[in-house]
């Protein structure tokens, strides 16, 4: 899973490796704040990296257009359906009659008013922990394949897929992949060293809740509360989180450390079943897809919160902060746990999407093993012959996609080309908080069509009237996810591949070389993503109104379902 960085697995591992140098350079270029919204702003008229919203607003305007309301559909880990700038944008099921248990409008889901929850139980149970889809792929394969002399050659097809899957499982969880390894021991004694003076600090500020930005102004008076303001100051910088509070920072290193301790045990211990516990499915039968509850909020919010809030939450309401688009309706549909999703109910979720009206659909999640791909391919194939667009989130690794996976992808299994309604999305900055480009973003000259502001996003987060930063291409996959509804709205006849095209060819390249991320090196936007291209809106606009609609266009052949159970 995607989450917005917290203590990311880079600034772990620069702790841990003693490699200050990046997270160094991080703390020195923090010396100016970010104002809030600043991924809004245009750089001309306000000398920040946004996507100029304001300008894009008023050249709609200057041409007299109204705008039709959007549905987009955000696949995360659940909403907060009570946020104040929120909950007047949320999608709501006109065929549904809220908590009257029955399926009103025929669809299969009981009561799905917002959206649909694809990791809970009809008795109300939800899904919050799961394990990481390696360690899955690594049991479920082993006594088929461990020990064994196998051909490649003799192999083909599903087989030969199922095959090499096995093998990357195997070398990830046995070692000898190409992944960094961490010392889980140093981690975890570095988590109860930022435990304990996150305890001192609060005696020395004379609170228990503070952020980055204010330990900062802390006149340490002993050594002790010296020390433990740098190492904790450290964290804080390193993650570009300086405006986050000591208990978002402490959760994450906490969550981020109990997922390692989850994956250290997958060697010996096959991962507890989670999901079967407790949604109750046939996670083996993609036709058994009735299953699931309509809580949407269920008791992991913060992620998908923050993301709505992104594309849509109330613009000029005087309230927290405004989304990018202004006449969008959010879907929920909650597949995202904590841990890696599982392929079906991604699959899925995709299609409730696009049966629900859906033009847009954001998927700020990730995993580097895809089992079920074909599944969620067919999902894909679906979205595009209904004119859905599909919007995905890069990654937070610091990672060449072209050449390590990243899951699901623009890429169909089968080798038959690849998803023309896609838009892969990597992190943007501004170079007064670190640089161009976020120094966490997965990045990919084939693979990464555009980026996007993805450094310390300001949005809704779960608590009716709270805002926060955030940050993380799940972050930036939102502001294209914004960027298309806008464009949508607008000019509602353009089809997926325009409005791509619209965003990428208007993507401003900088004029500078970048940081290529997770390393010193300068180098092209170019060299990092297809376009080369920061998104703006205002550009996109302005392309978008040359465009004419599609005439006579042959309506797109709906792809006959090639989903087939598969036991395991």
């Amino acid at each position: 899973m995607i989450k917005p960085v917290k203590v990311t697995g880079l600034a772990v591992a620069l702790v841990l490796t003693g490699i200050a140098s990046q997270a160094q350079q991080d703390t020195h270029a923090q010396t100016e704040e970010l104002p809030k919204g600043w991924h809004l702003l245009d750089k001309a008229k306000d000398g920040y990296y946004g996507i100029s919203v304001d300008k894009a607003y008023e050249f709609i305007k200057s041409k007299n257009l109204k705008g039709k309301t959007v549905v987009v559909a955000v696949i995360d880990s659940g909403v907060d359906t009570l946020h104040e700038d929120l909950k007047e944008i949320l999608w709501k099921n006109p065929k549904e009659i809220p908590g009257n248990g029955i399926d009103d409008d025929g669809n299969g889901y009981v009561d799905d008013v917002y959206g649909w929850n694809f990791i809970g139980n009809k008795d109300g149970r939800n899904l919050k922990q799961d394990s990481y889809e390696g360690a899955r792929v690594y049991h479920k394969l082993k006594a088929k394949y461990d020990g064994k002399k196998w051909d490649p050659a003799s192999l083909k097809g599903d087989d030969l897929i199922e095959y090499n899957t096995w093998l990357k499982a195997k070398a990830r969880i046995e070692g000898g992949g190409d992944e960094p390894q961490i010392d889980l021991t140093l981690l975890k004694r570095l988590l109860r060293g930022a435990q304990k003076g996150d305890s001192i600090l609060q005696v020395a500020m004379g609170k228990e809740s503070f952020t980055g930005n204010d330990l900062d102004t802390l006149s340490a008076k002993t050594p002790v509360d010296k020390a433990a303001k740098e190492n904790l100051l450290y964290l804080f910088r390193a993650n570009q989180s300086m405006e986050q509070s000591n208990k978002e920072l402490i959760g994450g290193f906490e969550e981020f450390v109990s997922g390692e301790e989850r994956k250290a045990e997958a060697k010996d211990k096959v991962p507890p079943s989670y999901r079967k516990d407790v949604v109750g499915d046939n996670e083996d039968d993609i036709n058994d897809k009735y299953y699931g509850n309509p809580d949407v909020m269920a008791s992991t919010p913060f992620h998908g919160t923050h993301v709505a809030g992104i594309i849509g939450a109330v613009r000029n309401n005087g309230k927290g902060m405004d989304g990018v688009a202004d006449n969008v309706r959010i879907m929920m549909i909650r597949a995202v746990p904590d841990g890696d999703e599982h392929d079906k109910d991604i699959a899925l979720a995709i299609r409730y999407a696009v049966d629900n009206g859906a033009r847009v659909i954001n998927m700020s999640f990730g995993k580097d093993f895809s089992p079920q791909k074909k599944w969620i391919d067919d999902a894909v194939r679906y979205a595009d012959s209904k004119g859905v667009l599909l919007v995905h989130a890069a990654g937070n690794d610091s990672k060449n996609v072209d050449t390590a996976d990243n899951f699901p992808n623009a890429a169909f299994q089968d080798g038959k080309g690849r998803a023309t309604n896609w838009i892969t999305v990597g992190a943007s900055g501004d170079p007064k908080a670190g640089g161009i480009t976020a120094s966490f973003s997965n990045y990919g000259k084939k693979e990464v069509d555009v980026f996007a502001p993805g450094v310390r996003i300001y949005s809704t987060i779960p608590g009716t009237t709270t805002y926060g930063n955030a940050q993380g291409t799940s972050m930036a996959s939102p502001v294209v996810a914004g960027a298309a509804a806008f464009l949508l709205e607008y000019f509602p006849y353009l089809t997926p591949e325009q409005v791509k095209f619209c965003l990428e060819k208007s993507a401003r390249v900088p004029e500078v070389k970048v940081n290529k991320p997770g390393t010193d090196e300068e180098v092209p936007l170019t060299e990092l993503s297809r376009t080369g291209g920061v998104i703006n809106v205002y550009e996109a606009a302005k392309i978008a109104a040359t465009l004419q609609p599609v005439k006579a266009a042959p309506q797109k052949k709906t792809p006959k379902p090639t989903l087939q159970n598969k036991k395991g």
